[in-house]
């Protein structure tokens, strides 16, 4: 075993060229190394201020025609909401260089994950924004924006060898796509199954929405109680009570929360980016604050600071994590569902 040393940061990234001669590493200070196998450093460049969270090779080489030379294309995502393409280049002369090709945009949040397309093409990421986007590589353009995820997506990978892609998420899902190369749609979406309209669910559908959303527990309780979409979107803190004998006021306010978050999807109810974790971009439901002076929803901060000290937004070391209840803004957030409501 060999091991090197990044100088600045975490690793939280790494891939290897097609040939294995060399690889790449991406850090939480935002750097991005290329080493060969045995470890040496051959080049780094700064290229996500808010630190590199994925990175990628494709296992095609692309041809430059006008210096007769051939790129390995790379392409890392990070905290700053960006994807960014790359070109290697392997010369005698002058060593390794990592040239900057372009940067994609399209997500409103981090972005944990990406990858190529076999032949190089397509590049697909996916975000804490819950969205997933198809590139094409040649032109920085938007191909597909897949949106069928609850929660924020943590992995992707196209098949090798025919048109399908998968998508995995912190909702426990796993979503495999059905790509149609022949008539790419700008700005589209892939096929895949049908979205039944939630009012359209049946009881099985309810019975995964609860599972999707930990809340298992109820999936008894809710056929019992032949609870189809219709009727959950019915669904009051007093019929929780009253018909559904839910006793708990708290896994009642927890139920009632994840159903008012499914009407605003549904209803494309714009939330206030200051109710919105800057790391799930979700409503938050116990914000806390930082010593960064930041508030974020207190499970997704516990989770953050248990692999690293730096904070979400700044990258900068946190003097303490010390994580404060924000009162204020949790009455806040609970007023604006109240006003949701109505």
């Amino acid at each position: 075993c060999i091991s090197g040393k990044v100088k600045d940061g975490s690793l939280m990234a790494c891939a290897f060229s097609p040939s294995g001669n060399f690889f790449v590493t991406g850090s939480s200070s935002g750097d991005l190394t290329i080493w060969d196998d045995k470890m040496r450093c051959l080049c780094n460049e700064k290229a996500h201020d808010l630190g590199v969270t994925c990175c990628d090779i494709s296992s095609h080489p692309v041809s430059d025609s006008e210096n007769g030379f051939k790129y390995f294309q790379m392409a890392s995502c990070g905290q700053d909401n960006h994807i960014k393409l790359w070109l290697i280049l392997f010369a005698d002369f002058s060593g390794v260089q990592l040239k900057y090709k372009c940067t994609l945009n399209g997500h409103s949040a981090p972005v944990l994950a990406c990858a190529f397309s076999c032949d190089g093409q397509m590049v697909v990421s996916g975000s804490v924004d819950k969205c997933i986007i198809i590139y094409e590589t040649s032109t920085g353009n938007t191909l597909h924006t897949l949106s069928q995820h609850t929660r924020y997506v943590t992995t992707c990978a196209f098949a090798p060898h025919s048109p399908l892609l998968a998508t995995g998420s912190m909702d426990k899902t796993v979503h495999i796509w059905q790509l149609d190369l022949k008539q790419p749609c700008p700005g589209g979406t892939v096929e895949n199954e049908s979205k039944v309209a939630v009012e359209d669910w049946s009881e099985d559908d309810v019975s995964a929405w609860l599972c999707a959303q930990d809340l298992a527990d109820f999936v008894g309780l809710f056929k019992m109680n032949n609870i189809d979409g219709k009727e959950l979107l019915n669904l009051t803190k007093e019929s929780l009570a009253n018909e559904l004998k839910i006793e708990s006021l708290g896994l009642r306010s927890k139920v009632l929360q994840k159903i008012e978050e499914l009407r605003m999807t549904m209803t494309s109810v714009s939330v206030p980016d200051e109710f919105l974790c800057p790391i799930t971009r979700e409503l938050m439901k116990d914000p806390v604050i930082a010593t960064d002076g930041y508030s974020y929803e207190r499970e997704a901060m516990e989770n953050w600071i248990s692999n690293r000290r730096s904070s979400p937004m700044t990258n900068l070391p946190l003097h303490s994590l010390t994580l404060i209840p924000n009162r204020t803004l949790k009455m806040a957030i609970s007023r604006w569902l109240e006003t949701q409501q109505k």
